[in-house]
């Protein structure tokens, strides 16, 4: 392992993704620079204590073994491969857990995201939508969650394409269970990522910072079905501020899991879109 190799596994294993400062820290200085001052005391030592012990104790070597242990690889800035729209977020990943295939993500891809609970009109929009923009040639990024995620990423497989599933677990955990075949079939020919060491379950925080990197990997983002306070909102203003183009799907006015669309329609925060032909005219003009 080089010292840059090691640095990143280490603080990578460390410090939870998205966290703005520490991400920043080593955007500006480097992952080498940054460790070596914090295992001299150039940070806070009350404020850093437990991360500061931590890294001190850790041993990268075993780190990086237990990652490539899964059959992924790690992935970070400055090697090849790495998606280099990432470095365009705010709180830029350290580095990058991937299964499968990295190439597939610095290609075009639609992110399309939504409700856990949708109907059977947003389960066939997500899977037709998917499987319209794999016919032109894009890939399609979701969450690996259960409905709009995974109907999603089952359209894309239908249509032959390829698909990629940002987890809020470790690589290797599965989450949720359910999808434990899908995940299979999605690492076969696309990609599955995920910004934390295998073994980490999902968390209530992984999953918003998590959204951030569905986001800034997309060419552009579709919300189908949303509630009003939705998770998947997030992942819309996430590609509003990397000025990617957001659509939504409108539903029934009286649908709950239409709301997040309407909300985003209402606020012109994503334009609307009834149709694939109607999503590709509308990205294509950015």
């Amino acid at each position: 392992m080089n010292d840059e190799l090691r640095a990143r596994v280490l603080l990578f294993a460390n410090i939870e993704g998205g966290v703005a400062f520490w991400a920043n820290e080593i955007f500006n200085f480097g992952a080498t620079s940054v460790l070596e001052k914090l295992k001299g005391g150039g940070y806070d030592p009350i404020k850093y204590e437990k991360l500061i012990k931590n890294v001190r104790a850790a041993n990268p070597e075993e780190q990086y073994s237990s990652i490539l242990g899964t059959g992924s690889v790690f992935l970070y800035p400055g090697i090849s491969g790495w998606p280099a729209c990432l470095d365009e977020l705010a709180a830029p990943p350290i580095g990058l857990v991937v299964k499968g295939s990295v190439e597939v993500l610095s290609q075009k891809s639609l992110a399309i995201v939504g409700t856990r609970n949708p109907t059977p009109y947003g389960v066939r929009n997500a899977g037709d939508f998917a499987a319209g923009f794999v016919d032109r040639e894009w890939a399609i990024t979701s969450g690996g969650a259960y409905g709009i995620d995974s109907a999603a990423h089952k359209g894309a497989l239908y249509a032959e394409g390829i698909t990629i599933a940002v987890v809020a677990a470790g690589i290797d955990i599965n989450y949720p269970a359910g999808n434990i075949r899908l995940f299979a079939e999605i690492a076969e020919s696309g990609a599955i990522v995920s910004e934390v060491m295998p073994g980490c379950r999902a968390l209530p925080v992984r999953f918003l910072t998590r959204n951030r990197l569905i986001a800034a990997l997309s060419t552009a983002t579709l919300v189908v079905e949303a509630a009003f306070r939705s998770g998947s909102l997030r992942t819309a203003r996430d590609a509003a501020e990397l000025m990617r183009p957001v659509m939504a799907i409108p539903g029934p006015i009286n649908s709950p899991t239409s709301e997040g669309c309407h909300r985003l329609i209402g606020e012109r925060a994503a334009e609307i879109v009834t149709s694939v032909s109607d999503a590709v005219e509308f990205v294509s003009s950015f």
